[in-house]
């Protein structure tokens, strides 16, 4: 699995334990289906679980006119997902983080989505 598809297959297992009472396992599971995970992968889910609440607060700081809570479900499921990539994992470039987010904002979300994700994940960045 490309780094790429990682991130794409991790914000849908975010995004229904977001809504849902899955399992992480049981979330895993239905997205990969039969497909292998990856430590990539593993760490990016695992990760932005773990640290949901420093990662949730990081955001609130950063949101202008916002708060978490009334943020679409995409949005605040690609930035958490982000936003743990950029402050626990050294292993991609700022830029890279940034640009894939927009890519799945644009993909998942709608025609306002990118532009809204890369204005709050460019506060992250220096």
């Amino acid at each position: 699995m490309k780094r790429h598809e990682a991130r794409a297959k991790a914000l849908q297992v975010l995004f229904q334990l977001d809504s849902t009472e899955l399992s992480i396992e049981e979330a895993i599971e239905h997205v990969l289906e039969e497909q292998e995970t990856n430590a990539f992968f593993e760490q990016l889910v695992r990760g932005t679980i773990e640290h949901k609440e420093k990662i949730d607060a990081a955001l609130e700081e950063k949101l202008e006119n916002w708060t978490l809570s009334r943020l679409p479900k995409i949005e605040r499921t690609v930035l958490r997902l982000s936003v743990y990539e950029l402050l626990y994992m050294q292993d991609a470039p700022e830029r890279v983080v940034l640009n894939e987010a927009i890519e799945l904002s644009k993909v998942y979300g709608d025609e306002k989505s990118s532009k809204f994700v890369n204005g709050v994940l460019s506060k992250f960045t220096h």
